[in-house]
């Protein structure tokens, strides 16, 4: 268990790193470098990007991770001709995680909304018994390759929820790899989004849920309409709620901040040390 305040960092393009350098720098903070989300980045020379990150890093000695692809790979795809593009993507992004010397790696959920309301609360007595497994077995094979070489550079791929409403099957997902290399990652708007709009536990029962399986957690408030990625304070979120789920787990997640505008990162602070929170 941790005592409040938990010291937090932030998820940054390449391009604002000279912004936030010193701050990062100074506090030894948690960062995430997102740029590696890009399709384009990681089909074309990602060794240059990385070299570029790491002259801008020189100095930093905190806690690294990356963002990895998503855009229209979701991880549980079953076409055999675009499931190995989804498994060389994951690949590239591995390989460029531990060129960086990054030690995670963020990746997202297959679960939907969809998917809660066929499966119903208990996965094998809904509408499609079997479908829980198959996605399951899905996300094994197409991550395979990657997992395994994760394990070899030391990078933890972390689950983080997108649509998510029931917390555990991502738990149950993750768990399934029998890898200490695959974790999770809680996004808090999106549990707020999924809490107020279609009927998840509130943000905190995620963190509560992920337990000593939580590696990760993007920070950022919104109004449980949709994806807002505001500082925290802007919204809804329950913040006390959640940073006191947050210290009371076994181990500290990486903590960052993920706004829409890396502007807002001093407002985001300013809040959370206000509050007691974070530091």
């Amino acid at each position: 268990m941790t005592d409040l305040p938990l010291k937090v960092g932030a998820a940054l393009m390449i391009e604002d790193l000279p912004t936030y350098r010193r701050w990062l720098i100074e506090g030894q903070r948690d960062l995430e470098v997102q740029d590696f989300l890009e399709p384009d980045l990681l089909l074309g020379d990602w060794r240059a990007t990385v070299a570029k990150a790491r002259r801008l890093l020189d100095g930093f000695d905190g806690r690294l991770g990356i963002h990895g692809p998503f855009y229209d790979l979701p991880l549980d795809i079953r076409d055999p001709e675009l499931a190995p593009i989804l498994s060389r993507r994951m690949v590239t992004a591995v390989a460029a995680a531990a060129a960086l010397g990054a030690t995670q790696m963020v990746v997202h959920s297959p679960y939907k909304t969809w998917d809660w309301y066929n499966f119903g609360d208990n996965p094998r007595v809904g509408n499609a018994p079997s479908a829980a497994e198959e996605t399951i077995a899905r996300v094994q094979a197409n991550l395979a390759k990657a997992v395994a070489l994760a394990e070899t550079h030391g990078v933890t791929l972390v689950i983080e929820n997108i649509e998510d409403i029931a917390p555990g099957w991502r738990r149950a997902l993750a768990a399934s790899f029998g890898s200490d290399r695959v974790q999770l990652s809680i996004d808090t708007g999106h549990a707020h989004y999924a809490h107020a709009a279609t009927g998840a536990p509130p943000v905190d029962y995620f963190v509560s849920d992920a337990g000593p399986m939580l590696a990760h957690v993007h920070l950022q408030d919104a109004d449980g309409f949709a994806d807002r990625h505001w500082p925290p304070g802007r919204g809804t979120v329950n913040w006390h709620a959640v940073f006191r789920a947050i210290a009371a787990l076994p181990q500290r997640p990486h903590l960052v901040l993920e706004l829409r505008h890396a502007a807002d990162i001093p407002a985001a602070m300013a809040f959370l040390e206000r509050e007691g929170l974070a530091c």
